[in-house]
Protein backbone atom coordinates (compact mmCIF):
# COMPACT_ATOMS: atom_id res chain seq x y z
CA UNK A 1 0.00 0.00 0.00
CA UNK A 2 1.26 3.49 -0.91
CA UNK A 3 2.28 5.74 1.98
CA UNK A 4 1.26 9.37 1.46
CA UNK A 5 4.57 10.54 2.97
CA UNK A 6 6.49 8.93 0.13
CA UNK A 7 4.23 10.10 -2.67
CA UNK A 8 4.92 13.14 -4.86
CA UNK A 9 1.75 14.86 -6.08
CA UNK A 10 3.51 17.32 -8.37
CA UNK A 11 1.37 17.96 -11.44
CA UNK A 12 -1.40 15.64 -10.22
CA UNK A 13 -5.01 16.23 -9.23
CA UNK A 14 -5.73 14.41 -5.98
CA UNK A 15 -9.33 13.33 -5.46
CA UNK A 16 -9.68 13.33 -1.66
CA UNK A 17 -12.64 11.84 0.19
CA UNK A 18 -12.91 13.83 3.42
CA UNK A 19 -15.47 13.72 6.21
CA UNK A 20 -16.75 17.29 6.55
CA UNK A 21 -20.07 16.22 8.06
CA UNK A 22 -19.84 18.89 10.76
CA UNK A 23 -22.43 20.66 12.95
CA UNK A 24 -23.71 24.08 11.90
CA UNK A 25 -25.94 26.71 13.47
CA UNK A 26 -28.96 28.24 11.74
CA UNK A 27 -26.75 30.89 10.11
CA UNK A 28 -24.51 28.22 8.52
CA UNK A 29 -21.61 28.80 10.88
CA UNK A 30 -19.61 25.65 11.63
CA UNK A 31 -19.79 25.07 15.40
CA UNK A 32 -17.15 22.32 15.56
CA UNK A 33 -14.48 22.30 12.85
CA UNK A 34 -12.39 19.42 14.23
CA UNK A 35 -13.19 17.11 11.29
CA UNK A 36 -12.21 19.81 8.82
CA UNK A 37 -9.01 20.50 10.73
CA UNK A 38 -8.20 16.78 10.64
CA UNK A 39 -8.01 16.88 6.82
CA UNK A 40 -5.81 19.97 6.56
CA UNK A 41 -2.44 18.12 6.73
CA UNK A 42 -3.40 15.90 3.78
CA UNK A 43 -4.60 18.84 1.70
CA UNK A 44 -1.44 20.81 2.49
CA UNK A 45 0.78 17.87 1.55
CA UNK A 46 -0.74 17.70 -1.94
CA UNK A 47 -0.49 21.47 -2.42
CA UNK A 48 3.08 21.62 -1.09
CA UNK A 49 4.14 18.98 -3.62
CA UNK A 50 2.70 21.07 -6.45
CA UNK A 51 -0.57 19.24 -6.95
CA UNK A 52 -4.24 20.26 -7.00
CA UNK A 53 -6.99 19.12 -4.65
CA UNK A 54 -10.55 17.98 -5.41
CA UNK A 55 -12.58 17.37 -2.26
CA UNK A 56 -15.56 15.03 -1.90
CA UNK A 57 -17.72 14.78 1.21
CA UNK A 58 -21.22 14.04 2.38
CA UNK A 59 -22.92 16.61 4.60
CA UNK A 60 -26.06 16.02 6.64
CA UNK A 61 -28.83 13.66 5.62
CA UNK A 62 -30.52 14.99 2.48
CA UNK A 63 -33.65 12.95 1.83
CA UNK A 64 -34.23 13.22 -1.90
CA UNK A 65 -31.76 15.20 -3.92
CA UNK A 66 -30.26 18.65 -3.33
CA UNK A 67 -31.21 20.73 -0.28
CA UNK A 68 -29.60 24.13 0.17
CA UNK A 69 -28.99 23.66 3.89
CA UNK A 70 -26.85 20.63 3.10
CA UNK A 71 -24.81 22.25 0.33
CA UNK A 72 -21.06 21.98 0.75
CA UNK A 73 -20.81 25.66 -0.21
CA UNK A 74 -21.55 26.39 3.47
CA UNK A 75 -18.32 24.61 4.42
CA UNK A 76 -16.11 26.79 2.24
CA UNK A 77 -15.68 29.82 4.57
CA UNK A 78 -14.32 27.59 7.35
CA UNK A 79 -12.05 25.59 5.04
CA UNK A 80 -10.83 28.76 3.34
CA UNK A 81 -9.95 30.29 6.69
CA UNK A 82 -8.09 27.18 7.86
CA UNK A 83 -6.10 26.90 4.62
CA UNK A 84 -5.64 30.64 4.17
CA UNK A 85 -6.66 30.53 0.51
CA UNK A 86 -9.75 30.74 -1.71
CA UNK A 87 -11.68 27.52 -2.38
CA UNK A 88 -13.57 26.81 -5.59
CA UNK A 89 -16.96 25.09 -5.60
CA UNK A 90 -18.63 22.80 -8.12
CA UNK A 91 -22.44 22.74 -7.83
CA UNK A 92 -22.55 19.00 -8.53
CA UNK A 93 -20.33 15.90 -8.46
CA UNK A 94 -20.37 14.44 -11.95
CA UNK A 95 -22.30 16.71 -14.33
CA UNK A 96 -20.67 18.65 -17.19
CA UNK A 97 -20.08 21.65 -14.94
CA UNK A 98 -18.25 19.53 -12.35
CA UNK A 99 -16.16 17.83 -15.03
CA UNK A 100 -15.24 21.25 -16.47
CA UNK A 101 -14.37 22.63 -13.02
CA UNK A 102 -12.06 19.68 -12.34
CA UNK A 103 -10.60 19.76 -15.82
CA UNK A 104 -9.65 23.44 -15.63
CA UNK A 105 -8.37 23.28 -12.06
CA UNK A 106 -4.83 24.65 -11.85
CA UNK A 107 -2.06 23.16 -9.73
CA UNK A 108 -2.09 24.74 -6.26
CA UNK A 109 -5.87 25.19 -6.29
CA UNK A 110 -8.58 23.51 -4.20
CA UNK A 111 -12.04 22.61 -5.48
CA UNK A 112 -14.91 21.28 -3.39
CA UNK A 113 -17.54 19.17 -5.09
CA UNK A 114 -21.18 19.38 -4.08
CA UNK A 115 -22.55 16.98 -1.44
CA UNK A 116 -22.05 13.40 -2.65
CA UNK A 117 -25.33 12.37 -1.01
CA UNK A 118 -27.32 14.66 -3.30
CA UNK A 119 -26.91 11.69 -5.64
CA UNK A 120 -28.72 8.49 -4.51
CA UNK A 121 -26.02 6.48 -6.28
CA UNK A 122 -23.57 7.49 -3.53
CA UNK A 123 -25.19 5.47 -0.74
CA UNK A 124 -26.12 2.70 -3.18
CA UNK A 125 -22.43 2.21 -3.99
CA UNK A 126 -23.30 2.51 -7.67
CA UNK A 127 -20.42 1.41 -9.90
CA UNK A 128 -21.16 3.76 -12.80
CA UNK A 129 -21.34 6.75 -10.46
CA UNK A 130 -18.14 5.59 -8.73
CA UNK A 131 -16.30 5.31 -12.05
CA UNK A 132 -17.46 8.76 -13.14
CA UNK A 133 -16.17 10.22 -9.87
CA UNK A 134 -12.84 8.44 -10.32
CA UNK A 135 -12.30 10.15 -13.67
CA UNK A 136 -12.18 13.57 -11.99
CA UNK A 137 -8.74 12.99 -10.47
CA UNK A 138 -5.39 11.32 -11.10
CA UNK A 139 -5.01 9.76 -7.65
CA UNK A 140 -7.46 8.85 -4.88
CA UNK A 141 -6.93 9.59 -1.19
CA UNK A 142 -9.34 8.33 1.46
CA UNK A 143 -9.04 10.62 4.48
CA UNK A 144 -12.55 10.01 5.82
CA UNK A 145 -12.30 7.48 8.64
CA UNK A 146 -15.71 8.57 9.91
CA UNK A 147 -17.31 6.95 6.85
CA UNK A 148 -14.94 3.99 6.51
CA UNK A 149 -17.68 1.59 7.66
CA UNK A 150 -19.87 2.55 4.70
CA UNK A 151 -19.49 0.77 1.35
CA UNK A 152 -20.55 3.93 -0.49
CA UNK A 153 -19.41 5.08 -3.91
CA UNK A 154 -16.95 7.76 -2.79
CA UNK A 155 -15.73 5.93 0.32
CA UNK A 156 -14.99 2.46 -1.02
CA UNK A 157 -16.24 1.49 -4.49
CA UNK A 158 -14.33 4.31 -6.22
CA UNK A 159 -10.99 2.84 -5.11
CA UNK A 160 -11.38 -0.10 -7.51
CA UNK A 161 -10.99 2.31 -10.43
CA UNK A 162 -7.48 3.34 -9.36
CA UNK A 163 -4.35 1.22 -9.64
CA UNK A 164 -2.62 0.13 -6.42
CA UNK A 165 -0.04 2.89 -6.79
CA UNK A 166 -2.72 5.57 -7.24
CA UNK A 167 -4.71 5.15 -4.03
CA UNK A 168 -3.78 5.67 -0.39
CA UNK A 169 -4.85 6.80 3.07
CA UNK A 170 -4.62 10.47 4.00
CA UNK A 171 -2.99 11.52 7.28
CA UNK A 172 -6.26 11.51 9.24
CA UNK A 173 -7.25 8.04 8.03
CA UNK A 174 -3.70 6.78 8.57
CA UNK A 175 -3.68 8.11 12.13
CA UNK A 176 -7.09 6.64 12.95
CA UNK A 177 -6.25 3.17 11.66
CA UNK A 178 -2.86 3.21 13.37
CA UNK A 179 -4.37 4.25 16.72
CA UNK A 180 -7.15 1.67 16.56
CA UNK A 181 -4.78 -1.16 15.61
CA UNK A 182 -2.30 -0.17 18.32
CA UNK A 183 -5.05 -0.63 20.90
CA UNK A 184 -6.78 -3.72 19.50
CA UNK A 185 -3.80 -5.60 18.09
CA UNK A 186 -0.65 -4.37 19.81
CA UNK A 187 -1.67 -3.09 23.25
CA UNK A 188 0.89 -2.77 26.01
CA UNK A 189 -0.52 -4.39 29.15
CA UNK A 190 -2.43 -3.97 31.38
CA UNK A 191 -5.02 -2.92 28.77
CA UNK A 192 -8.15 -1.31 30.21
CA UNK A 193 -11.28 -0.63 28.18
CA UNK A 194 -13.76 1.87 29.63
CA UNK A 195 -17.29 1.55 28.27
CA UNK A 196 -20.20 3.80 29.04
CA UNK A 197 -23.41 4.96 27.46
CA UNK A 198 -27.05 4.06 27.81
CA UNK A 199 -27.53 0.54 26.50
CA UNK A 200 -25.79 -2.81 26.80
CA UNK A 201 -27.30 -3.70 23.42
CA UNK A 202 -25.23 -0.94 21.77
CA UNK A 203 -22.00 -2.39 23.15
CA UNK A 204 -22.57 -6.18 23.06
CA UNK A 205 -20.24 -6.83 20.13
CA UNK A 206 -17.57 -4.48 21.51
CA UNK A 207 -17.62 -6.17 24.93
CA UNK A 208 -17.44 -9.63 23.36
CA UNK A 209 -14.51 -8.61 21.17
CA UNK A 210 -12.72 -6.86 24.05
CA UNK A 211 -12.99 -10.01 26.18
CA UNK A 212 -10.36 -11.46 23.83
CA UNK A 213 -7.88 -8.60 24.15
CA UNK A 214 -8.43 -6.52 27.32
CA UNK A 215 -7.29 -7.21 30.88
CA UNK A 216 -9.89 -4.94 32.47
CA UNK A 217 -13.28 -3.70 31.31
CA UNK A 218 -14.81 -0.80 33.23
CA UNK A 219 -18.55 -0.38 32.70
CA UNK A 220 -20.36 2.84 33.58
CA UNK A 221 -23.29 4.91 32.38
CA UNK A 222 -26.85 3.69 32.03
CA UNK A 223 -25.76 0.29 30.75
CA UNK A 224 -24.32 -0.60 34.17
CA UNK A 225 -27.78 -0.87 35.76
CA UNK A 226 -28.77 -3.75 33.49
CA UNK A 227 -25.86 -5.67 35.02
CA UNK A 228 -26.95 -4.83 38.58
CA UNK A 229 -30.52 -5.86 37.81
CA UNK A 230 -29.20 -9.12 36.36
CA UNK A 231 -27.31 -9.74 39.61
CA UNK A 232 -30.52 -9.37 41.60
CA UNK A 233 -30.13 -5.76 42.63
CA UNK A 234 -32.86 -3.17 43.13
CA UNK A 235 -32.10 -0.36 40.67
CA UNK A 236 -35.17 1.83 41.20
CA UNK A 237 -36.13 3.73 38.06
CA UNK A 238 -32.66 3.49 36.54
CA UNK A 239 -32.29 2.66 32.88
CA UNK A 240 -32.50 -1.07 32.28
CA UNK A 241 -32.89 -3.41 29.31
CA UNK A 242 -35.00 -6.17 30.80
CA UNK A 243 -34.51 -8.38 27.76
CA UNK A 244 -30.71 -8.25 28.20
CA UNK A 245 -30.44 -9.59 31.77
CA UNK A 246 -29.36 -13.07 30.69
CA UNK A 247 -26.87 -11.51 28.31
CA UNK A 248 -25.38 -9.40 31.10
CA UNK A 249 -24.89 -12.46 33.28
CA UNK A 250 -23.36 -14.42 30.40
CA UNK A 251 -20.88 -11.60 29.71
CA UNK A 252 -19.79 -11.66 33.36
CA UNK A 253 -19.31 -15.44 33.17
CA UNK A 254 -17.35 -15.19 29.92
CA UNK A 255 -15.10 -12.53 31.47
CA UNK A 256 -14.32 -14.78 34.46
CA UNK A 257 -13.56 -17.69 32.15
CA UNK A 258 -11.14 -15.54 30.17
CA UNK A 259 -9.63 -13.99 33.32
CA UNK A 260 -10.81 -10.51 32.31
CA UNK A 261 -11.80 -8.31 35.25
CA UNK A 262 -15.11 -6.48 34.77
CA UNK A 263 -15.49 -3.44 37.03
CA UNK A 264 -18.98 -2.16 37.72
CA UNK A 265 -19.63 1.07 39.68
CA UNK A 266 -20.35 0.22 43.32
CA UNK A 267 -22.27 3.45 43.90
CA UNK A 268 -24.17 6.15 42.00
CA UNK A 269 -25.40 9.69 42.24
CA UNK A 270 -29.14 9.06 42.09
CA UNK A 271 -31.92 11.53 41.30
CA UNK A 272 -35.66 11.62 41.82
CA UNK A 273 -36.18 12.63 38.20
CA UNK A 274 -34.25 13.05 34.94
CA UNK A 275 -33.68 16.76 35.34
CA UNK A 276 -30.75 19.13 35.87
CA UNK A 277 -32.47 20.46 39.01
CA UNK A 278 -33.50 17.09 40.46
CA UNK A 279 -32.94 16.16 44.10
CA UNK A 280 -29.91 13.92 44.44
CA UNK A 281 -28.17 11.62 46.88
CA UNK A 282 -25.67 8.77 46.87
CA UNK A 283 -26.71 5.13 46.76
CA UNK A 284 -25.18 1.68 46.66
CA UNK A 285 -26.05 0.32 43.21
CA UNK A 286 -27.59 -2.90 44.52
CA UNK A 287 -30.05 -0.95 46.66
CA UNK A 288 -31.44 2.04 44.77
CA UNK A 289 -34.77 3.19 46.17
CA UNK A 290 -37.91 2.93 44.09
CA UNK A 291 -38.62 6.17 42.24
CA UNK A 292 -34.92 7.09 42.08
CA UNK A 293 -32.54 6.63 39.16
CA UNK A 294 -28.78 6.51 38.76
CA UNK A 295 -27.45 9.36 36.59
CA UNK A 296 -23.74 9.33 37.43
CA UNK A 297 -21.17 7.12 39.14
CA UNK A 298 -20.46 7.86 42.81
CA UNK A 299 -17.22 8.68 44.62
CA UNK A 300 -16.39 5.07 45.54
CA UNK A 301 -16.77 4.02 41.91
CA UNK A 302 -14.69 6.99 40.78
CA UNK A 303 -11.86 6.02 43.13
CA UNK A 304 -11.89 2.36 42.10
CA UNK A 305 -12.03 3.17 38.39
CA UNK A 306 -9.27 5.79 38.67
CA UNK A 307 -7.02 3.31 40.50
CA UNK A 308 -7.45 0.81 37.64
CA UNK A 309 -6.75 3.53 35.07
CA UNK A 310 -3.60 4.65 36.93
CA UNK A 311 -2.21 1.12 36.70
CA UNK A 312 -2.95 0.66 32.99
CA UNK A 313 -0.53 0.92 30.09
CA UNK A 314 -3.17 1.08 27.34
CA UNK A 315 -6.60 2.68 27.67
CA UNK A 316 -9.59 2.69 25.34
CA UNK A 317 -12.48 4.96 26.36
CA UNK A 318 -15.85 4.68 24.66
CA UNK A 319 -18.85 6.19 26.40
CA UNK A 320 -19.51 8.53 29.36
CA UNK A 321 -20.07 7.49 32.98
CA UNK A 322 -23.29 9.44 33.37
CA UNK A 323 -25.42 12.26 32.00
CA UNK A 324 -22.38 14.51 31.69
CA UNK A 325 -24.32 17.10 29.67
CA UNK A 326 -25.91 18.13 32.99
CA UNK A 327 -23.30 19.63 35.34
CA UNK A 328 -24.85 17.95 38.38
CA UNK A 329 -24.14 14.54 36.81
CA UNK A 330 -20.85 15.27 35.04
CA UNK A 331 -18.34 14.60 37.82
CA UNK A 332 -17.89 10.88 37.17
CA UNK A 333 -17.14 11.39 33.48
CA UNK A 334 -14.86 14.34 34.29
CA UNK A 335 -12.86 12.39 36.87
CA UNK A 336 -12.39 9.49 34.45
CA UNK A 337 -11.21 11.95 31.78
CA UNK A 338 -8.75 13.54 34.23
CA UNK A 339 -7.47 10.12 35.30
CA UNK A 340 -6.89 9.12 31.68
CA UNK A 341 -5.05 12.40 31.03
CA UNK A 342 -2.88 11.84 34.12
CA UNK A 343 -2.06 8.26 33.10
CA UNK A 344 -1.20 9.48 29.60
CA UNK A 345 1.26 12.02 31.03
CA UNK A 346 3.06 9.10 32.67
CA UNK A 347 3.43 7.08 29.48
CA UNK A 348 0.12 5.26 29.05
CA UNK A 349 -1.34 5.12 25.53
CA UNK A 350 -4.93 6.40 25.49
CA UNK A 351 -7.46 6.32 22.67
CA UNK A 352 -10.75 8.18 22.97
CA UNK A 353 -13.23 6.72 20.49
CA UNK A 354 -16.95 7.30 20.08
CA UNK A 355 -19.07 10.43 19.87
CA UNK A 356 -19.99 11.03 23.51
CA UNK A 357 -16.50 10.29 24.84
CA UNK A 358 -15.05 12.67 22.28
CA UNK A 359 -17.62 15.32 23.26
CA UNK A 360 -16.67 14.81 26.92
CA UNK A 361 -12.92 15.05 26.39
CA UNK A 362 -13.47 18.32 24.52
CA UNK A 363 -15.92 19.63 27.13
CA UNK A 364 -13.28 19.22 29.83
CA UNK A 365 -10.52 20.66 27.58
CA UNK A 366 -8.41 17.51 27.76
CA UNK A 367 -8.16 16.56 24.09
CA UNK A 368 -4.49 17.55 23.99
CA UNK A 369 -3.76 15.53 27.15
CA UNK A 370 -4.58 12.10 25.69
CA UNK A 371 -2.79 10.11 23.00
CA UNK A 372 -5.47 10.10 20.30
CA UNK A 373 -9.02 11.40 19.87
CA UNK A 374 -10.91 9.67 17.08
CA UNK A 375 -12.97 11.61 14.52
CA UNK A 376 -14.99 8.53 13.57
CA UNK A 377 -17.89 7.50 15.81
CA UNK A 378 -19.65 4.67 13.97
CA UNK A 379 -16.52 3.58 12.12
CA UNK A 380 -14.47 3.32 15.30
CA UNK A 381 -17.27 1.38 17.02
CA UNK A 382 -17.39 -1.15 14.18
CA UNK A 383 -13.61 -1.46 14.25
CA UNK A 384 -13.77 -2.24 17.99
CA UNK A 385 -16.45 -4.82 17.23
CA UNK A 386 -13.95 -6.61 15.02
CA UNK A 387 -15.66 -5.84 11.74
CA UNK A 388 -13.80 -5.27 8.48
CA UNK A 389 -14.36 -1.68 7.32
CA UNK A 390 -15.01 -1.29 3.55
CA UNK A 391 -13.13 2.03 3.36
CA UNK A 392 -9.99 0.43 4.76
CA UNK A 393 -10.23 -2.77 2.72
CA UNK A 394 -10.73 -0.76 -0.50
CA UNK A 395 -7.28 0.77 -0.10
CA UNK A 396 -5.40 -2.09 1.51
CA UNK A 397 -7.01 -4.84 -0.52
Amino acid sequence: MVNIDNYNFKGLKALIRVDFNVPMDKDFNVTDDSRIQAAIPTIKKVLADGGAVILMTHFGRPKSGPEDKYSTKHLIPTLSKLLGMPIKHAPNCIDAEAVLACGTLEMGEVLMLENTRFNPEEEEGDKVFSEELSQLGDVYINDAFGTAHRAHASTAVIASYFDVGEKMFGYCMQGEVSAAEKVMKDAERPFTAILGGAKVSDKILIIENLLNVANNIIIGGGMAYTFFKAMGGNIGSSLCEMDKLDLANSLIKKAKAKNVHIYLPVDSIIADKFDANANTKVSDNMHIEDGWMGLDIGEKAVKEFCDVIANSKTILWNGPMGVFEMDKFSNGTKQIALAIADATSKGTYSLIGGGDSVAAIHKFNLADKVSYVSTGGGAMLEFFEGKELPGIKAIRG
